[in-house]
């Protein structure tokens, strides 16, 4: 048997459907605190899961049937493949991490020419002015480029050709403990 349908300003519908409510019309209205209220849309009900047929959520409540991850309390450890083995043990293990190994920021010769002559150049004379980032390291002088002013340096590392370059220039090098 076919479906009836009714048409009409609401557009085609099923038997026993009622006809679309007409618009309100819109007049503005002045705001009071008698009259407040959320715009129309922002604010949902909240679905109670679990409460019946009714709610759409209801008897298993939205886990599926059965199973592991229908359970209350369940949840998967990170990175768990299902069993299979994951992927962070089949990636082979490589290289060596050496515990006691000193990372030095450095520092070239040619960049110190900014300083005067006769100036004593420290690691926290460098940090100040920007030639190394990280405060907590220790500061390594390497011998690129020539040095044209006669400078006291201070820091906690030099290159066999930054001790050399130095001396040549008439400057002098001390390790900082």
């Amino acid at each position: 048997m076919a479906r009836r349908t009714v048409s009409g300003r609401g557009g085609a519908r099923k038997r026993g459907q009622h006809k679309r409510a007409a618009p309100a019309p819109k007049e503005r209205r002045s705001f009071t605190l008698a009259n407040l209220q959320p715009p129309a849309g922002s604010r949902q009900r909240k679905v109670r899961v679990g409460r019946g047929m009714g709610s759409k959520l209801g008897k298993t409540a939205g886990s599926g049937n059965k199973g592991q991850k229908s359970r209350r309390g369940y949840s998967r450890r990170r990175g768990f493949e299902g069993g299979q083995m994951p992927l962070h043990r089949r990636m082979p293990k490589r290289g060596f991490h050496n515990p006691f190994g000193v990372s030095y920021s450095v520092v070239n010769l040619a960049e110190l020419n900014v300083f005067p002559a006769g100036e004593t150049v420290t690691p926290e004379l460098l940090r100040a002015h920007g030639f190394v980032r990280r405060a907590t390291d220790p500061i390594k002088v390497l011998g690129d480029g020539e040095l044209t002013t006669k400078l006291a340096i201070h820091a906690h590392a030099f290159s066999a050709s930054a001790k050399e370059k130095i001396a040549k220039a008439g400057g002098t090098f001390e390790v900082v403990a």
